[in-house]
């Protein structure tokens, strides 16, 4: 059975990303898409817009040296416009080193992820690992 079209998009996604390749990052996107990133770090918040989505990651590999990896592990599709991505998150920074399960739970309209939603293993040292 082929895969669902909205587990495609969301594989292919993390794909890009693995790749640095933020062209096609942007097309999987919606304009006015937004990432929430849990926690009360400096890197937690909303971020609202294809631009400002693009600038976090930016920023994530500036963060980690270049080191983080978000290895897709599974993908969970309800066939109503969610996809839960289970991942393995690893990176280091400033000395410290994060290696843990982590998810996003992706919302998708026609072919664009519009709302993706992060989910962390450990809130606290998710905070500690990015402040």
């Amino acid at each position: 059975m082929a895969e669902h079209p909205h587990a495609q998009l969301v594989r292919k996604g993390y794909a890009a990303f693995e790749r640095g390749d933020m062209d096609t990052l942007r097309e999987l996107m919606a304009s006015d898409c937004t990432q929430h990133v849990p926690g009360s770090h400096p890197l937690s918040g909303d971020y609202k817009g294809m631009d400002a989505i693009i600038e976090m990651y930016g920023r994530l590999a500036a963060e980690t040296n270049g080191t983080m990896r978000a290895e897709l592990r599974s993908l969970l599709v309800d066939g109503r416009g969610h996809v839960v991505a289970v991942h393995r998150f690893s990176a280091d920074r400033n000395g410290k080193h994060i290696d843990e399960n982590g998810a996003i739970i992706f919302r998708i309209v026609g072919d664009k992820a519009t709302d993706l939603d992060e989910c962390v293993e450990d809130i606290d040292r998710a905070n500690d690992f990015w402040s």
